[in-house]
């Protein structure tokens, strides 16, 4: 066995006012009561919350508590994402990586924005791995990258044994992406940790699943400090024998024969030009009396959308 420390912190978030300062005394009261975590995540846009306005330019001042935080500690710090303003004026939602010696290991900048919601925001295009010595490999997407399953397969043909997946799910579609997260660990044999913020910044019931995707913890809907010690050794023999010593997806897809065509670049697919631009949904009004619209319903309510 080789254990392994990784802590979610699921709390409130507020997009009123910086939330860093109660961000830096959760890891301080994590560490004073789990002194042996050794990595330690936020969900999506804990900082400032989901607007852009806040945005930042790397490196910013902010980040930079952020690494003092982790060296003061000595953990792996991913303090969820926060919009970053790049030089042209672009805007993204990035994670920074923050190693236990404080220095900035990396920046992932999230694939897929929530369009049409995440409006503004440009996506993301290079992947972030990293190692961490004599543990594993570790690889980062966030929030709506889930539902693409192309991201998470490509860190864990490259060798990723966990995904620390920030999200920000304040929508009715949680239950969904509770599947997701398994589903993801399962098909790609690794680790995945999903943790959502409360308040402005999700709905909570944050979820850790293993290499045979099932669930490891799952959090309920208030805040929490959720301490999980890993087995990286369970990604490698999952791999090797396969899921609950039956289907070896990885290995399946090493040595396939089909040639997925519908992922060339520049490709047109005609069924999914049929599907119309990506807009948000707005009110269909249906009448049922040639055009003389219904009258209301009994209890007031609203047309159907």
């Amino acid at each position: 066995m080789k254990p392994y420390s990784i802590a979610g912190i699921q709390m409130y978030v507020t997009s009123a006012e910086s939330n860093i300062p109660r961000m830096k005394h959760k890891v301080d009261s994590l560490m004073a009561t789990y002194p042996w975590v050794q990595m330690v995540l936020f969900s999506e846009l804990s900082p400032f919350g989901p607007l852009t306005s806040k945005a930042r330019t790397f490196p910013s001042a902010e980040e930079d508590e952020f690494r003092n935080l982790a060296a003061r500690h000595g953990i792996w710090l991913i303090p969820g994402s926060m919009f970053e303003l790049r030089a042209d004026g672009k805007i993204y939602n990035t994670a920074s990586v923050i190693s236990p010696a404080g220095e900035v290991i990396g920046r992932y900048s999230k694939m897929f924005p929530f369009y049409p919601y995440e409006e503004g925001v440009e996506p993301g295009d290079q992947f972030l791995i990293w190692d961490v010595p004599d543990v594993g490999r570790f690889g980062i997407t966030i929030c709506y990258d889930m539902w693409f399953p192309e991201t998470s397969r490509t860190l864990a043909v490259q060798g990723v044994e966990v995904i620390l997946h920030p999200t920000l799910t304040a929508t009715i579609d949680r239950e969904i992406e509770l599947a997701l997260a398994q589903a993801t660990a399962g098909i790609n044999q690794c680790f995945v940790f999903d943790i959502n913020g409360l308040g402005d910044g999700g709905t909570g019931r944050s979820i850790i699943c293993g290499p045979e995707g099932r669930v490891i913890y799952q959090g309920n809907v208030g805040e929490e400090l959720i301490p999980i010690e890993v087995d990286i050794e369970r990604v490698r023999r999952s791999r090797e024998i396969g899921v609950l010593r039956l289907g070896q997806p990885l290995k399946s897809f090493r040595d396939r024969r089909v040639h997925f065509d519908i992922y060339e670049r520049g490709a047109v697919n005609p069924y999914l030009e049929s599907l119309g631009p990506l807009i948000k949904p707005s009110r269909m009004k249906t009448y049922s009396n040639g055009g003389v619209p219904d009258p209301p319903a009994p209890d007031g309510g609203s047309e159907p959308f």
